[in-house]
């Protein structure tokens, strides 16, 4: 006599939990669909004011936009991530950038050195600056076997190239 109101309850009870997961499952679709349009127009967007390596370096040497913000707190500029990396032996010729970047090693070493600077060897962990209009002399992988790669951060005026290389 009391099993059924109780088991109607119960079941009262589990609608809004039922509701949750068709929710939760709805969204995650929608980002699952939303998302990699979300990143190819960052790609796309980033991507020209990204410079590609020398083609005489490593075939596997790529750039990768990460993300890119405009700094709400200093109007005109814009932060840029993005992921360098450096197959064996390779390189990026002689260049400059168009604002301040910081440099992190994720993977290898990395050689570098900037114009009137002395060469050094950057490990997994450490990192480097560059002063806007630096000339960066070198940037190369130490290992001609394996691969290396540099988390780098811009900070640069909203629309401007951020490598530039030298002729």
């Amino acid at each position: 006599m009391f099993a059924a109101p109780q088991a109607r309850l119960a079941r009262a009870d589990a609608r809004p939990f039922h509701f949750a997961i068709i929710a939760g499952l709805a969204c995650a679709f929608a980002i699952g669909k939303v998302l990699p349009l979300a990143m190819d127009a960052i790609s796309t967007a980033v991507a020209p004011l990204c410079a590609a390596s020398d083609p005489a370096g490593s075939a596997l040497d790529t750039v990768e936009p990460i993300a890119s913000y405009a700094l709400p707190n200093v109007p005109g500029k814009r932060i840029t991530i993005v992921r360098v990396f450096y197959g064996p032996g390779g390189f990026t010729r002689a260049h400059r950038h168009a604002g301040a970047v910081t440099a992190y090693i994720t993977k290898g070493e990395i050689r570098s050195q900037l114009a009137g600077g002395p060469v050094e060897t950057f490990k997994v962990g450490q990192s480097f600056f560059e002063s806007p209009g630096a000339t960066h002399l070198v940037s190369a992988n130490v290992s001609n076997t394996e691969p290396a790669e540099l988390i780098a951060v811009f900070v640069a005026d909203e629309g401007a190239q951020l490598t530039t290389f030298i002729e």
